[in-house]
């Protein structure tokens, strides 16, 4: 049977086994200043410990004695040296690779992960290096653009001083050709002008102004002017041809255009042209019969034009040919002259016989004998 427990007097302390006082003690220092809680856990302690008078029996082996109930040994309290002493050695960590075996990081020295950028500065060589690779692209697209404009420069340079100041495209007078002259051009006249351009190069030839200037000649109704690659010019000429020769003071024929515009003189009526007798007393009147009269002549077909030998007008509504057999024709004013001449040739051929043939009104035409 287990005796009663005896009554523990306040302020005795129970012996503590050996090799935990000095820890407790150290720790017990340590916190004593700082916290309350501590202190009364402490203090509890103290009460719970047998008095003076009731020593501990202990055995030779160090076990409690028989009626005293088995201790148990308080724990202890480590300190982060003793815990970090206890740690097994690890192995350190191999450069560019986290023990962890996450990507991205890695572990110092006390086993916490530790961010990428510290990887002895592998990170921030590979910033620099990109940085600098792409500054370098840059550079050579700079570079690049450059010398792209400065040849682009030179090629158009080059191409302009070619064409517009060099020999290359020098008009060569022998590559002129003129064409459309007629009877009444001198085509001599107009090569001249043209020629005067010699060693120009053709993209600096003032065209319209060498227009302008055979424009101006004799006879010269219209002209078309082109430039034959690389050294010559076409000059395509539309001449004024004569339809009649009009007397003049002097005993002297003009010879005039279907417009009415002079581009000759001549001493004699030319064998194939017609004469036109105009009455010249009234000014006005007679330029109108004359301009009725060229209208007719300048509608002919080239047959009947050549077979005309006369022409009169006494007004500007009373025009007659006469043809080289003394038939007559009138065509009243120079209005609808196609169709006239239409209906003036289908008279001709079916009545020969018929001396005049009157087609003013070509609806209802009249011949006689």
């Amino acid at each position: 049977m287990r005796p009663p427990a005896r009554p523990r007097v306040a302020g005795t302390a129970r012996p503590r086994p050996a090799g935990q006082g000095s820890a407790q003690q150290e720790d017990q220092g340590r916190e004593a200043t700082g916290s309350t809680a501590r202190g009364a856990r402490a203090q509890e302690t103290a009460e719970r410990a047998p008095g003076p008078d009731r020593p501990r029996r202990a055995s030779s082996t160090g076990a409690p004695a028989e009626g005293y109930p088995a201790e148990r040994p308080a724990p202890q309290r480590r300190s982060a040296q003793g815990r970090a002493a206890e740690r097994p050695a690890q192995a350190p960590a191999r450069p560019g690779r986290s023990e962890t075996g996450g990507p991205g990081t890695s572990r110092t020295e006390t086993g916490r992960a530790a961010p990428s950028g510290a990887r002895d500065g592998v990170v921030s060589d590979q910033l620099a290096d990109r940085l600098a690779e792409r500054t370098a692209m840059a550079r050579y697209r700079v570079w690049r653009r450059i010398g792209w404009t400065a040849f682009t420069l030179a090629a158009v340079a080059g191409l302009v001083w070619a064409a517009f100041f060099s020999s290359l495209l020098a008009l060569d007078p022998e590559q002129v050709r003129v064409s459309g002259e007629g009877t009444t051009v001198d085509a001599g006249q107009v090569r001249d002008a043209v020629t005067d351009q010699a060693g120009v190069p053709l993209p600096r030839i003032d065209t319209v102004g060498l227009r302008e200037e055979i424009l101006a000649m004799n006879a010269v109704k219209d002209v078309r002017i082109s430039r034959v690659w690389p050294d010559g010019l076409a000059v395509h000429l539309t001449s004024r041809e004569p339809v009649a020769a009009v007397p003049q003071p002097g005993d002297v024929y003009a010879l005039m255009d279907a417009e009415g515009v002079r581009v000759g003189t001549a001493d004699d009526v030319p064998e194939d042209l017609p004469s036109i007798v105009v009455s010249l007393a009234d000014g006005e009147a007679g330029a109108r019969a004359m301009d009725a009269a060229l209208a007719v002549l300048g509608a002919l077909p080239p047959k009947l034009g050549s077979d005309i030998r006369t022409v009169s007008a006494a007004t500007q509504d009373d025009v007659r040919t006469t043809l080289s057999d003394g038939r007559v024709i009138r065509w009243g004013s120079g209005a609808q002259v196609e169709l006239k001449t239409r209906v003036a040739q289908t008279l001709l051929e079916a009545e020969p016989s018929a001396t005049t043939i009157d087609v003013s009104a070509p609806a209802l035409p009249v011949t006689s004998e």
